[in-house]
């Protein structure tokens, strides 16, 4: 059922603030400080003092709430909302820029306009703004630039509030997650029906006790972008079924993601970089990429590779991949 449909007993009576609040999925509070600041209310109270909303109000509403998720300041959002003069919707991104602000109570700083817009649809549980949004930043501006300087300020703000917050917002952590995975999993099958490189394959893994995957699907996304073959092993891969998979693929490079020092297995780094396959007399070994922020510190072994971030990651298996391809032996700095 199409809850947005106008009802019959809607377009005489009005809808309360609470139902239209549910409607959109925004606090009741937020619509009452649109009212009183911006001007965004109910043309009609019932008895001079309850708010009743009608379906004309409603659709000011919903476009006020389409423009904020896209980063829209509130009061420029609510004079176009008003007035009905349009603004940057979400699949048409404002230019680069960075501007202080937050994302309906994030902790975001001084960050891109789009991080605010993808906060506050987070945060309003906006599940069709995030896939809006998320798809026309990849278009507009590339999968690395959406990743570093839109996803991840958004998701670490997200955390933060979470961490601070008690048992809040773990949902708006969940639904986001979800949505930037879908996200990166389109780019990949994008990718799908392009030319692939003729490398042995990157394995992509988590250490064991390390649920955190996104990371890894983005690099994931950049490789498939790249036409660079992959193998995505995910969350909290056992040392005996990566040591197997090592064996059976032969490599161009295994990467180990760790969120955190707890989770950093440097035993196993160690154990991955000294496998080998192949024949008796041509074994060979892979190099391996310590990515994560839980790899901070001393190296495990010299010849580990740590890139400092998804961009450089990228440009790192792009060569080893390109020198596997040409059969020469992966180069360890």
């Amino acid at each position: 059922m199409n809850e947005s449909a106008e009802r019959p007993s809607e377009a005489v009576h009005g809808v309360t603030t609470g139902a239209v609040a549910r409607r959109l999925g925004v606090a009741p509070t937020t619509l009452r400080s649109w009212d009183r600041r911006y001007g965004i209310g109910p043309a009609a109270r019932e008895d001079g003092r309850h708010r009743r909303w009608t379906p004309a109000d409603i659709a000011v509403l919903q476009e006020m709430c389409r423009l904020t998720a896209s980063g829209v300041p509130p009061a420029e959002a609510a004079r176009a909302a008003r007035t009905g003069s349009g603004a940057p919707a979400p699949d048409a991104p404002t230019a680069p820029g960075r501007q202080p602000g937050s994302g309906n109570g994030l902790p975001l700083g001084d960050v891109r306009q789009e991080c605010r817009g993808l906060g506050r649809a987070a945060v309003r549980l906006d599940s069709p703004t995030m896939d809006e949004m998320l798809g026309s930043l990849i278009t507009e501006y590339g999968l690395v630039t959406t990743w570093e300087e839109v996803v991840v300020p958004t998701l670490h703000a997200v955390g933060r509030k979470w961490e601070t917050s008690g048992d809040q917002y773990v949902e708006v952590e969940h639904l986001l997650s979800w949505h930037v995975s879908t996200a990166l999993r389109r780019v990949s099958i994008g990718a799908l029906s392009g030319p692939r490189a003729a490398a042995p394959p990157i394995l992509l893994a988590c250490v064991p006790g390390e649920q955190h995957t996104l990371p890894l699907e983005a690099l994931a996304a950049g490789l498939a972008e790249l036409g660079l073959p992959a193998r995505m092993f995910g969350a909290a891969v056992p040392p005996e079924a990566l040591t197997q998979a090592v064996r059976r693929i032969g490599p161009a490079a295994v990467v180990l993601w760790a969120q955190a020092r707890s989770t950093a297995h440097h035993a196993l780094a160690r154990h991955v970089a000294d496998t080998a396959w192949g024949v008796k007399g041509a074994r060979a070994r892979t190099t391996v990429l310590l990515a994560g922020p839980g790899w901070a510190g001393p190296s495990p072994a010299t010849g580990m590779l740590r890139p400092g971030g998804l961009r450089e990651a990228l440009a790192l298996l792009r060569g080893l991949c390109e020198a596997a391809a040409a059969g020469a032996a992966p180069q360890r700095c």
